[in-house]
């Protein structure tokens, strides 16, 4: 997957946690503590739509599941 540098500010504290993240975990680089965080954060939002979508009725289901046939049928 190709890159793209950008720069971004963040506070001084989210700055540690990333460099004892990198440390801890033995990342390569800071970029790659980022690279997983937003990762993480995709995952989270996918999560989030899946649940909204399973939230919606969809009415031509209910008409195909009640097409007259019952389960003694199958």
């Amino acid at each position: 997957m190709a890159s793209k540098k950008i720069s971004i500010s963040l506070p001084a504290s989210q700055i540690r946690f990333i460099e004892q993240y990198q440390n801890n975990k033995q990342c390569k680089s800071r970029s790659q503590v980022i690279e997983e965080a937003l990762q993480l954060l995709q995952e989270k939002e996918l999560e989030a739509a899946y649940h909204l979508a399973s939230q919606e009725i969809d009415s031509d289901w209910d008409v195909t599941i009640a097409d007259g046939l019952s389960d003694e049928t199958w």
